[in-house]
């Protein structure tokens, strides 16, 4: 929506285009900021808070460590512990599934040989 389009909006609605009181405290985060953040989690999970906040800074939105946390929880992602085996590869799963696939017609005897 424009700027034009949304003070339009905004005169028909409520007859004014003043600034309006809001409910509760303007958010620290813009959503843009929040997206990147997001994103960010996403593409590499074992990120940390601070180094979270060094990109944010970098951005040029200052967050504290709390501010992050509480908009990734809102965005459904939380602190976990991490798993204790790797993360799979591509080349990792292309191997085990030729593997189950050169193996699925073997029979049990078989299947205990080769896995021993």
């Amino acid at each position: 929506m424009s700027t034009v389009a949304s003070i339009m909006w905004k005169w028909k609605k409520f007859g004014t285009t003043r600034t309006l009181p809001r409910v509760g405290r303007p958010a620290r985060l813009s959503d843009r900021g929040r997206r990147s953040l997001v994103r960010e989690v996403t593409r590499n999970p074992m990120v940390t808070l601070t180094e979270l906040q060094r990109c944010s800074m970098k951005r040029g939105e200052p967050s504290r460590r709390t501010t992050i946390s509480a908009a990734l929880h809102k965005s459904g992602l939380f602190g976990r512990v991490a798993r204790l085996k790797p993360l799979l590869s591509k080349k990792h799963m292309t191997a085990r599934l030729e593997f189950a696939k050169k193996h699925l017609k073997d029979s049990d005897h078989e299947k205990q040989n080769s896995l021993v």
